[in-house]
């Protein structure tokens, strides 16, 4: 398993542009910091190089990062706990009723994660050409290179819109300012990056588990095709995805199985004192809770905790579920605080050792999205609405369903993003599926009309409520963090 240690990641931070982290997406190098031409001039420098390239992903998904509360948070799939006694803690509320400014320490967390993932991705690619060593492994780390870089800036196009378009190391002052760059054009280097990467990565089979794979960059690559409604091209290149399949729902989660039959792509954490562990369980709480009422749940020495609960399953996500649906009770679960009984994401809970401290992956891609996948770019196809429910069925099969009864395109259409609401849950793909399908402002305004009808069901205390401008104005990209457009104001 690909887990980066200390000595890997303090050789990645003697790169320029990545010395420390800060409120600015590029970093200017230090006089005293090693230079790109210096550092890599061996097969180690550029392994432990790419081993670096991966690490900014797991500050990504974890903590209070923007993956989840952009990407579920956001949407109707998952809200917080208001806690009146302490409104410390609060950032993440703001994204979920729209209430949010560039100012939001959230939005700039995804947006200098990604652009760190890029600046160590160019890095490493603008050298490596140029230095001699065995060619297979080069290939292998150009190709874990270009599908990073893809992956941050599909990241990116989907939440931002227009961003600046990096493709080499930033070495002056005067190219951390690059201009924004459409849509169109982030796309098609998305799609550049992502095809190279296919060409040049190793299968699921022969790649070292936990890196990416030319499946996961196909998967990357129909993600975009999906996304841009060539439904052909995306057909094409999903269907060959090969050397994956489902497995039983509760162990896609088990950490005992990482990077199993159906991972296409998941972020690596690692439980213990190295820093590399995981947390999800616990950020996803009901608080205030006590340290009996964890206990009871993890079944090990707990603390009591008493900010704000955040990704609480709604009961709009509880009541999506058929009957039957054995996703339901892999995902969702029911513990007490103080007193009271509420929904958490179970899928993230599982035995571990020390409070705060799990060994869970998040998945990012999975084989069950390929097939919901190649299951819509075949409906959006004339004449294919009954190949793509054998896709569909599949996916509804493995959940203990039976076939799906949609006729026609639009029912087809509709069964497919239902299904991708409860097969992927909790994952961080529900907002970006609002948005894609002209959803989110329909979806959202109505269930921030059933939140401030019924703000108890929503988990707020007595006599409190959302404010009155939340949910007014369904804003579907997020702004450029403040922090960057007053540095740069061509923004």
């Amino acid at each position: 398993m690909l887990i980066m240690n200390n000595k890997l990641y303090i050789a990645m931070l003697l790169l320029p542009v990545l010395a420390a982290c800060n409120d600015d997406f590029l970093n200017v190098p230090s006089r005293t910091a090693l230079s790109t031409a210096i550092y890599f001039q061996t097969q180690s420098d550029f392994e432990q190089g790419i081993n670096g390239a991966y690490a900014p992903l797991r500050n990504m998904y974890c903590n209070g990062s923007g993956a989840w509360v952009m990407g579920e948070l956001r949407s109707d799939n998952t809200t917080y706990k208001y806690n009146p006694n302490d409104r410390g803690t609060i950032a993440a509320e703001f994204i979920k009723d729209f209430l949010e400014d560039p100012t939001s320490g959230i939005i700039s967390h995804k947006y200098v994660i990604n652009y760190d993932i890029i600046s160590r991705a160019n890095h490493l690619l603008e050298p490596i050409d140029g230095v001699d060593f065995d060619a297979k492994v080069k290939n292998n780390i150009k190709g874990q290179a270009l599908f990073l870089r893809a992956l941050a800036y599909l990241d990116l196009v989907q939440y931002f819109g227009s961003v600046p378009l990096h493709l080499k190391p930033v070495k002056t002052l005067e190219e951390t300012a690059l201009p924004l760059s459409s849509p169109e054009d982030i796309y098609r280097q998305i799609i550049e990056d992502a095809e190279q990467a296919v060409a040049l990565l190793p299968d699921k089979a022969t790649q070292e588990p936990g890196r990416a794979t030319s499946g996961a960059a196909k998967m990357l690559l129909g993600h975009v095709y999906i996304l841009q409604k060539r439904w052909a091209e995306a057909e094409s290149v999903l269907k060959g995805i090969n050397g994956y399949e489902l497995l039983d729902y509760a162990d896609v989660f088990d950490p005992n199985r990482k990077n199993h039959a159906e991972s296409v792509f998941e972020i690596q954490y690692k439980e213990g004192n190295e820093g590399f562990a995981s947390n999800f369980f616990y950020i996803f709480l009901v608080q205030p809770i006590t340290a009996e009422e964890v206990s009871a749940v993890t079944g090990i020495t707990e603390v009591a905790r008493t900010v704000e609960g955040y990704n609480i399953p709604t009961p709009d996500i509880i009541a999506a579920y058929e009957a039957g649906d054995v996703r339901k009770d892999a995902s969702v679960g029911t513990l007490t605080a103080h007193g009271r009984p509420y929904p958490y994401i179970k899928k993230y809970c599982h035995a571990h050792a020390l409070t705060n401290n799990t060994n869970d992956n998040w998945p990012v891609y999975r084989y069950s999205e390929v097939l919901l996948f190649i299951a819509e770019a075949l409906n959006e196809q004339q004449d294919k609405g009954s190949e793509a429910l054998t896709y569909l069925n599949r996916v509804r099969n493995r959940a203990g369903l039976g076939n799906s009864e949609a006729s026609g395109q639009e029912a087809i259409r509709e069964a497919i993003f239902k299904e991708r609401r409860v097969e992927l849950a909790f994952e961080n793909k529900r907002w970006p599926d609002l948005v894609r399908s002209d959803k989110a402002e329909e979806v959202m305004k109505a269930y921030g009309a059933r939140v401030k009808a019924n703000p108890q069901a929503y988990y707020f205390p007595e006599g409190i409520t959302v404010a009155p401008a939340a949910y007014t104005d369904i804003r579907t990209l997020f702004p450029i963090p403040s922090s960057e457009t007053s540095l740069r104001p061509q923004y």
